[in-house]
């Protein structure tokens, strides 16, 4: 990346469930580093699986950013907005247009196999490469998949992340005819000409294949291999567990209902950051404190 050009980062979370703690964090730290570097912040809501997409999580997302302070320079004002102007199911030809591209590279193969027939053959849950070596367009239901050899590595910073086992051929369509996140984050963030991406330690293999992807590419996925990755530690849920947006309990909504401020947010983004969180109150005490890191 360029080190003069000016930094341009985005929160995208998915509309499948109430925002939960994990999230909040997750967008507090990007926004910390966008407005300490002076950069651009997109909002960006990934609602390609529209089949998790309800109304109230889209409308929960605009709520919670409000309740936190946090803004953004570009994206959607509102749900309304959102649905009408920003929507990811207006961007399906875009997508489609890179598939295409990708799938030139001869690196893509139509899969027929169930998620039941995958579990069925594979020990590990991962794909075991029954349709790999498939060219031909089946006219049932299918997927599309990338090829990802088992010895693949790729670079993220420092880590080493072994894709191929880890991951294996992925989905870049789904059988329902929509995109895989992997496919439609990868345009979004080409296409949105980001330059940093805050993301959590759970995020690292979505990362590599991502690059992998942007590899494929060529010079068109240059941008993003370009991209400044910022891979955080998780906030824990019960026992030690990730947070998901089943733990209603930490979710935004039913914390707020309990009579929870947005201090305790910030707190625990201060404690990630290994600030003091007691010296924090307020959103611009943990941006000032971010400033003098």
């Amino acid at each position: 990346m360029n080190p003069s050009a000016p930094l341009r980062s985005r929160l995208a979370p998915t509309p499948s469930g109430y925002l939960h703690l994990g999230n909040a964090v997750n967008f507090l730290l990007t926004w910390l580093r966008v407005r300490t570097a002076g950069g651009t912040l997109k909002l960006r809501i990934d609602d390609a699986d529209s089949d998790r997409t309800q109304p109230e999580y889209i409308e929960d997302i605009f709520r919670q950013l409000d309740w936190l302070g946090i803004t953004w320079e570009e994206g959607p004002s509102g749900p309304e907005d959102f649905q009408h102007h920003h929507s990811q199911l207006l961007r399906r030809e875009r997508y489609r247009a890179v598939l295409a591209e990708l799938s030139a590279t001869n690196a893509l193969f139509p899969c027929t196999c169930s998620r039941k027939e995958i579990r069925a053959q594979s020990a590990t849950g991962l794909y075991p490469g029954t349709c790999r070596e498939r060219r031909e367009v089946p006219d049932g239901e299918h997927a599309i998949r990338v090829g990802v050899p088992a010895e693949t590595v790729v670079q993220v910073g420092s880590a080493a992340v072994p894709l191929g086992s880890l991951m294996g051929d992925f989905v870049l369509w789904r059988r329902n005819h929509q995109p895989a996140y992997q496919l439609a984050s990868l345009v979004d963030d080409l296409d949105d000409r980001i330059t940093c991406i805050v993301r959590g330690a759970d995020l690292l293999a979505s990362t590599a294949a991502q690059l992998f992807l942007a590899s494929k590419l060529g010079p068109t996925g240059a941008p993003f291999r370009a991209i400044t990755f910022h891979h955080h530690a998780l906030i824990p849920g019960e026992g030690g567990r990730k947070l998901s947006k089943s733990d209603n309990a930490l979710s935004l909504h039913a914390m707020r209902e309990a009579g929870v401020t947005p201090t305790l947010i910030y707190q625990a983004a201060a404690r990630l950051l290994a600030l003091d969180p007691y010296a924090i109150e307020s959103l611009d005490d943990l941006l000032a404190a971010y400033r003098r890191l």
